[in-house]
């Protein structure tokens, strides 16, 4: 059986790609960042996964705005590299893992959550830089395959943050009784709080962001409990990402280690942040307090 090892929660602002991408990562305005980072590479390129779910979103690359579906799974072999407008960064196309993904579509809809299919897709910034973030010098491939999920965090009405936390519950569970041995780690991408246009641009709530940082290991239901509303009042607009988190905290079971978490101002106007949690064994199951299907 399939065993979930890991989760990341990570922060996947495009500019921190450009940073690896362009040798910046020792400049002194990106160097607190990256230093923060270098505890938790150091731990999860000893707990390498055989395939990574990264929970993303896409930014009008792959999915054009004129029709968002709410949820989505890639079901392809590989996915390429998406152009954002200045090329595609010089990072590995990323391989898939379509048995895996089949079996986690199926569990998910006989669960009751209508998944979109993606037979092709490419990835942008969103799945790219938390890949990077997890393994800055792929070299010719990726350590793992990866499981692309994409949650419309763009468009109103955006998925509740109860219904990402049961998503990622049901997640865990299809995870898991999948009948080959595999090991998974699940990330969850995107935030902190950040808005990039209107009269708030530039906002960043850092006692709101490490309130989040630790809930969501103690108490995901929480946050759960928040609505959009909330989610942009105290995040801002594009704050409203960290529901992706939840998917990532409820895939894991109770029984969690934090094996490293960094907090950083700004990266790009945007509050950046990574939590690292180990699965403990026997930690199956939904989390504690979480909300029921």
């Amino acid at each position: 059986m399939a065993e979930l090892i890991w989760g990341l929660a990570t922060s996947h602002v495009p500019s921190i790609g450009a940073a690896m991408d362009n040798g910046k990562t020792e400049d002194p305005y990106w160097k607190p960042l990256f230093d923060g980072y270098a505890p938790a590479r150091e731990w999860m390129a000893k707990h390498t996964p055989d395939v990574a779910i990264i929970v993303y979103n896409d930014h009008a690359n792959a999915i054009e705005l004129n029709m968002t579906p709410m949820f989505a799974i890639g079901t392809a072999d590989a996915y390429k590299v998406a152009d954002e407008g200045w090329g595609s960064r010089n990072v590995p196309p990323v391989a898939g893992a379509p048995e895996l993904s089949e079996h986690i579509l199926v569990s998910l809809v006989d669960e009751g959550f209508d998944m979109t299919v993606c037979q092709e897709l490419e990835v942008d910034h969103g799945l790219t830089v938390p890949l990077s973030v997890y393994c800055p010098d792929p070299g010719d491939a990726w350590p793992c395959a990866v499981v692309p999920i994409l949650v419309n965090v763009i468009q109103y009405p955006q998925p509740t943050a109860a219904r990402c936390l049961a998503l990622g519950e049901a997640l865990g569970r299809a995870i898991r009784s999948f009948p080959k041995d595999l090991k998974v780690a699940v990330f969850g991408t995107g935030g902190m709080s950040h808005q990039l246009a209107g009269a708030r641009a530039g906002l960043i709530n850092e006692k709101f962001d490490r309130m989040f940082l630790e809930t969501i290991e103690t108490d995901p239901a929480a946050l759960a409990a928040l609505s959009r509303e909330d989610y942009i009042r105290e995040a801002g607009s594009e704050g409203i990402e960290l529901i992706m988190w939840l998917v990532m905290r409820g895939a894991l079971g109770p029984g969690i280690r934090r094996v490293h978490e960094t907090y950083h101002v700004p990266a790009s106007n945007t509050a950046a942040a990574l939590a690292l949690f180990e699965n403990l064994p026997g930690g199956a199951g939904q989390p504690s307090g979480a909300s029921p299907r």
